[in-house]
C-alpha cells in the first residue's frame, strides 16, 4: 500500500506541474493535434486515477492497450516539432508510466 501512495503522490506532483506549464502545442498542424489529443487522453485518465486513488478497471485496460500499440506517432510528432514539444511529451510519457504502475480498482 505504501508504494501505491508514493506513486499517487508522484503522479499528483507531476500532473500539477504539467497542468500549470504552458502548452507548446496548438493550431491546425496535425502533429500538434496528435500531441494535444494524447495529452487530453492522459489527462482524463489521470483525473480519474487521482480521484479514486487507483485506476478504473476500464481505463486500466485502455492504458494497457495503448501501451501495447505504442506511442510512435506521438514520438514522431515530438521529434519533428523539437525542443519544447519533446519536453512536453517526455513529461506525458512519465505520467503514463506512473499510471501503468497504479493498481486497478477492479477486483
Amino acid at each position: 500500500m505504501r508504494g501505491d501512495t508514493e506513486r499517487l503522490r508522484r503522479l499528483r506532483l507531476l500532473w500539477d506541474e504539467h497542468i500549470h506549464a504552458p502548452s507548446p502545442v496548438g493550431g491546425a498542424d496535425p502533429r500538434h493535434q496528435e500531441v494535444a489529443l494524447y495529452a487530453s487522453w492522459i489527462g482524463s485518465v489521470v483525473e480519474v486515477a487521482l480521484a479514486r486513488g487507483a485506476l478504473d478497471g476500464n481505463l486500466a485496460k485502455m492504458l494497457e492497450t495503448r501501451r501495447v500499440e505504442g506511442n510512435e506517432r506521438v514520438f514522431r510528432a515530438a521529434a519533428e516539432l523539437g525542443g519544447p514539444v519533446r519536453s512536453y511529451v517526455a513529461r506525458l510519457i512519465a505520467i503514463e508510466d506512473l499510471l501503468a504502475e497504479l493498481p486497478s480498482d477492479e477486483p
